[in-house]
């Protein structure tokens, strides 16, 4: 043995006897306050685990509750081997798993066996395994409508641990301010700090889950579990209400799964010491709600109080007002010796660009790469970090597992500490921050596996957090919380700003039982700022005198290294094109930035199209969505472009006063705030050139987004859950270019009400009912509506609008939208294709200016009272200003396709309706993408001069694309559109038009 190691030898010995009593066992972490206080602890017979093997006890500085327990396993306010942590952790899920019969073929001799080493473990003596329980191979919890919600701020990271052992969807409760609309809260009644926010972007994966995991740390009254209960089974019966029944959907946000009879709620927890009659409250609010609650932990028992307990633990913070989390004591307070709280590299400036003082330690910002593991380039990196608080799924496809996501910043730690001299015999602590505790400790775990494997040696490795709990520091072999390293609080919370309230690392600070740690390496929340980090706290706040974050740490450690991540974005953000046009590669579509932000995911990698005939089958068979794939993008020839632009010039002054008088309604609908928000995609081009008159018309700026929606699957709503973190919901006007037999109008109405109803516990609303008090109206507003489905619209003529005759290359090149399971996440937008290749055949800017060119003309001719609509005048009406009565919709477009469909021979019920696509517009599209079957015309439409000639252009379009694909057309009498398609019926057995699987078009 080397002298160094017998060096460090000697050191162990000699913390390891100051941690004995005089018989030599170990001093049990709770024993000053049970010999102080009198509070006692037992435990019940049967518990998997002693309670005094899990936790020690301290003194709160809280005048609700005297007593904190000091978790052993938790890894929070104790340094703690993530072996040890994790390995608790998945002993719960284990646990949970059990109780309700999921299954796990390890069963329960492995969670016992599992227990007996976390024992072992507390004991002194590690595993010699690497995991005191591996993960199943299989999620316990997969196809089950199960969900995982974690307390803030304890327990963010068992929570994760027990949702990952489970493979169920988690979401932790928050104090941390975010945009997101709260699903609901609850109050913690005997905290610090008691209000809790839960804040996920999906609420339905909560809300009709049937079995709610609810995991906390210890569970002394269950007052909070009881509050949380009562909020989720509110939430949980409205959605089963509207669901016809109490149904859910799978872990990975599948479609609904089977109803349940009863919801089931599982509290899971490391020690239980709850009192019979709390216990009694527990089956009492069961019975109440019609539900299951059963609870599960680790360590079960009961906690012994005399009756002055508070007055006591008074007494004993007054005797020592400097050692708790007040700033005072002098090691902590800017006043040691060795640091005056002056030193200039420590305001922003790494430590160790010069700082001279040997009691500081060193300071190094390392921000993780993007990217991971096993790219191209070989950089260990992780992308935008998703926090749980908004809810993330623990498995399958769009679940990563915690190692998974730790490699990267574990090698980027490895690399900073190697660099700064840090020897793998260093003592190392990982700490993580408040609520982000889930990731750090898997890094912690992954550091450990580095440099601890293969060492018979005690762990190096620890890991903990800071907190913001306030608790009596006792520097005593006997007591739970030895040390407190304070610092300024450098978060957003909901109770202050960064640098206004205090922050605390427990048992971190030298002098507790030996030396300081070697390094630290620090993991505050994803998105944390560096200049948050070292900024010190506010004159006049609570944190008024407290040092930055990276000046107490240098105070800790001899190196500290601060892992920086990024942090994802609650929604995904807009997609936009550029000034620089489709040739920047940052580009999203060829429209300027300005005129549209794409709610959209871009899935321009993705090999998503097949040819019509393929497609057509596998849609109609019931085998795939038409909204899973694309048809092959039409690149027009040169023939059709000049056709396009002949229509073009033949209609750009008609569609500029449709424009014009839709845009003038919508503006009187929504009081001169509008947010456009168009269908992709058609509504798009529609949704530019209405914001284009709204600022060439009166000067306004009006924010214009498109986003999908898709028949049989509905309407976006991550889309519009991210639009409502930006707008009201009363500004919100959707947009789409026009109606055919009103499918989309009917569509989005339902999308809409569910939505509603879901998000906002709203009733239904009617298409013209104001949308005030947070919900939505499904108002349509279009520029053509020959199928009188709404009552906003421009023009009722069913006329060609030119941006009908193509595909992609007058829609900003961008595909139909895209919904695939396999590709789109279930955080993310419905996806679609940037065609960038097809960049030389766009028209899709000089659509939009030729019609916006037209603007002045149609302005000169609406003010001398000239301009020919075809609109209905505005009048008095529900919002205000509506318009008359011969406005209203009629749905004489549907009821025309059902008398269509059944002369056609193409039977009843809604397969047929689904066939026929009525209307210029939707003529096209068939032609375009689909299977089409024969084409119905007006007969005057067709008519010829002796040269062959069409008489009349409206339809020339349609008759080229119909001979370049040998469709016949027929001429029909009395027909109420100019033209209608028909989709070939070889298709169509076994559709149904009610699951998103058969024949639908958008």
């Amino acid at each position: 043995m080397s002298t160094a190691d017998m060096g460090d030898l000697a050191a162990e010995m000699g913390d390891l006897a100051a941690e004995m009593g005089d018989s030599g066992a170990p001093v049990w972490s709770g024993t000053v306050v049970r010999d102080r206080l009198g509070i006692t602890l037992t435990t019940a017979p049967g518990s998997l685990l002693p309670v005094d093997a899990l936790v020690g006890l301290a003194v709160r500085r809280n005048p609700k509750r005297a007593q904190l327990l000091v978790s052993r396993v938790l890894a929070k306010h104790v340094p703690t081997p993530p072996g040890l942590a994790i390995g608790a952790g998945r002993v719960l899920g284990a646990a949970v798993a059990l109780r309700l019969g999921l299954p796990w073929d390890a069963g329960r001799d492995a969670l016992e066996a599992a227990a007996k080493a976390l024992l072992a473990w507390l004991e002194g003596t590690p595993p010699s395994c690497l995991e005191v329980l591996p993960l199943p191979a299989a999620p316990p919890a997969a196809g089950e409508a199960l969900a995982t919600l974690g307390y803030a701020e304890t327990a963010t990271g068992l929570g994760h641990l027990v949702a990952e052992f489970l493979g169920s969807y988690y979401v932790h409760s928050t104090r941390i301010a975010t945009p997101v609309p709260p699903f609901g809260g609850f109050e913690e009644e005997h905290s610090h700090a008691t209000s809790h926010a839960i804040v996920p972007t999906d609420p339905e994966r909560l809300a009709r889950a049937g079995t709610v995991v609810l995991v906390d740390d210890e569970l002394s009254t269950g007052r909070t579990v009881l509050n949380t209960v009562r909020e989720l089974h509110a939430a949980w019966a409205r959605a089963a209400s509207r669901a016809g029944g109490p149904e859910a959907g799978t872990h990975d946000g599948d479609a609904p799964g089977a109803p349940q009879a009863r919801r089931r709620y599982v509290v899971a927890t490391l020690v239980d010491l709850r009192s019979d009659e709390d216990r009694r409250l527990f089956d009492g609010l069961a019975d109440e709600l019609g539900c299951e609650l059963a609870v599960v932990a680790l360590g079960r028992g009961s906690v012994g109080l005399p009756d002055d307990v508070l007055e006591r633990a008074a007494e004993w913070l007054a005797e020592a007002p400097g050692s708790h989390l007040d700033g005072q004591d002098p090691h902590l307070d800017g006043q040691d010796p060795h640091f005056d709280g002056q030193d200039p590299h420590l305001g922003g400036q790494d430590p160790h660009l010069g700082g001279q003082d040997p009691h500081l330690g060193g300071v190094v910002h390392v921000r993780v790469p993007a990217g991971g593991p096993g790219e191209a380039d070989g950089s260990d990196g992780l992308g935008p970090v998703r926090s749980a608080r908004f809810g993330v799924d623990t498995s399958g496809p769009h679940g990563p597992r915690l190692a998974e996501l730790a490699l990267g910043p574990a090698a980027a730690a490895l690399r900073a500490l190697v660099d700064a001299g840090v020897g793998r015999d260093a003592r190392i602590l990982v700490l993580g921050s408040e609520e982000h505790l889930a990731l750090p400790l898997a890094v912690a775990d992954e550091l450990a596996f580095r440099l601890d494997a293969g060492h018979a040696r005690p762990p190096r490795v620890h890991f903990s957090s800071t907190t913001r709990s306030p608790v009596h520091v006792h520097d005593h072999p006997g007591y739970a919380v030895r040390s407190a390293l304070t610092f300024a609080s450098h978060d957003h919370a909901v109770d202050g700003a960064p640098a206004t309230g205090r922050r605390a690392a427990y048992n971190v600070a030298a002098g507790t039982g030996g030396d300081r740690f070697d390094a630290v390496v620090y993991l505050p929340e994803p998105g944390t700022g560096r200049g948050l980090l070292d900024t010190p706290g506010l004159p006049g706040t609570p944190a008024d005198g407290e040092p930055s974050a990276t000046e107490a740490l240098a105070r800790a450690a001899r190196n500290v290294v601060v892992l920086h991540l990024d942090a994802a974005a609650p929604y995904p953000e807009p997609l936009r094109g550029s000034a620089h046009g489709p040739a920047d590669p940052a580009a999203f579509g060829s429209y300027a930035p300005e005129d549209v932000s794409w709610l959209l995911t871009d899935l321009s990698g993705a090999q998503l199209e097949a040819p019509a005939h393929e497609r057509e089958a596998a849609i109609q068979s019931g085998r795939a969505s038409y909204a899973e794939s694309l048809p092959q993008e039409y690149e027009p020839s040169e023939q059709y472009q000049a056709l396009f632009h002949d229509a073009l010039a033949e209609s750009a002054h008609r569609i500029a006063a449709a424009v014009a008088d839709v845009t003038e309604q919508v503006l009187a609908l929504r009081d001169r705030e509008p947010v456009l928000v168009s269908l992709a995609r058609a509504g798009t081009p529609v949704g530019i050139l209405m914001r284009r008159w709204a600022r060439h018309a009166h000067g306004l700026d009006v924010p214009h987004y498109t986003m999908s929606i898709v028949r049989g699957l509905g309407i976006d709503r991550n889309a519009l859950r991210w639009l409502l973190t930006r707008h009201r919901p009363d500004q919100i006007m959707f947009v789409d270019g026009w109606t055919g037999k009103g499918a989309i109008a009917r569509e989005l109405a339902s999308a809409v009400a569910e939505f509603n109803a879901a998000e906002f516990n709203a009733a239904e609303l009617p298409a013209g009912a104001h949308s005030g008090q947070g919900r939505l109206s499904p108002e349509l507003a279009v520029l053509a509506d020959p199928g009188h489905c709404v009552r906003v619209f421009g023009t009722r003529d069913d006329f060609l609008i030119p941006s009908a005759c193509l595909n992609s290359t007058v829609s900003g090149l961008v595909s139909r939208t895209v919904f695939n399971r396999e590709l789109i996440g279930p955080h993310d937008f419905h996806g679609a294709k940037f065609y960038r290749e097809l960049a030389g055949r766009d028209v899709s800017r000089e659509f939009v200016d030729a019609v916006e060119a037209c603007f002045t003309a149609v302005g000169t001719a609406r003010a001398e009272g000239t301009a020919d609509t075809g609109a209905a005048a505005p009048a008095s009406g529900p919002w205000g200003t509506g318009t008359a009565h011969d406005a209203e919709p009629t749905w004489a477009g549907w009821a025309a396709v059902e008398r269509i469909a059944a002369e056609q021979g193409m039977g009843p019920g809604p397969s047929a309706v689904n066939l026929v696509k009525p209307g210029v517009g939707e003529t096209t599209r068939v032609l375009l993408r689909r299977v089409p079957w024969k084409v119905l015309a007006r007969p005057e439409l067709l008519e010829r001069d002796d040269a062959g000639r069409l008489l009349r252009g409206e339809l020339a379009h349609v008759l080229l694309l119909a001979e370049q694909r040998g469709v016949p057309v027929e001429p029909v009498e009395g027909l109420p559109y100019s033209c209608v398609g028909l989709i070939h019926p070889k298709y169509t057995p076994g559709a149904t038009g009610a699951d998103g699987k058969t024949v639908l078009d958008v």
